[in-house]
């Protein structure tokens, strides 16, 4: 199966607040990021086109010509929780120093881990993998997941999958067998 993953655009939001699972307003350079994000699909194909169902990702997939995308929660981003709007500064301490420690396994308060949404990431794709053996798929997501995409195809081990870039309106290519 072939798999496109396309990030968001930039979103309104301040450096260091959290905003996984909130949904949030995008920039208002959203339709020069739109039309670049355009740009680098078009001519491609797609059997099916799954989103986000966060503004932020069905905005951007209605943008680029696919009007009904098939929403999927577990393409969502990380569940920051208690944790959601906020920037880290607002958050305990010991609570954040946790997180910090062992980001992989903690979960921000009332929120998932890194690890719990890698299970919901893998559900998705191991689900998509069985109906769509040979199909050219599209998802309209977040960097998180395009991560933990690159995490199942083996490209990077979980613990390195903020070591490479994943950029407002970045796709990516991806073989998933």
């Amino acid at each position: 199966m072939k798999l496109t993953a396309v990030r968001h655009t930039s979103v309104n939001v301040p450096s260091g607040v959290c905003y996984g699972f909130s949904d949030v307003s995008l920039n208002s350079s959203f339709q020069e990021e739109a039309d670049k994000v355009k740009e680098k699909i078009k001519g491609l194909h797609f059997d099916q086109v799954y989103s986000s169902p966060l503004s932020r990702c069905l905005l951007l997939a209605n943008y680029c010509g696919f009007e009904n995308p098939t929403p999927d929660s577990r393409i969502k981003e990380l569940n920051f929780g208690d944790w959601e709007m906020k920037s880290w500064m607002e958050i305990d301490k010991t609570e954040a120093q946790g997180w910090f420690e062992d980001w992989l396994n903690y979960p921000a308060k009332n929120g998932e881990s890194y690890s719990l949404m890698k299970q919901r990431v893998d559900d998705f794709l191991n689900e998509l993998k069985q109906k769509n053996n040979k199909k050219n798929i599209c998802l309209f997501t977040h960097g998180g997941v395009i991560r933990l995409i690159h995490v199942y195809t083996g490209a990077y081990a979980m613990e390195e999958s903020f070591d490479f870039p994943v950029e407002y309106g970045d796709v990516f290519h991806f073989e998933i067998r």
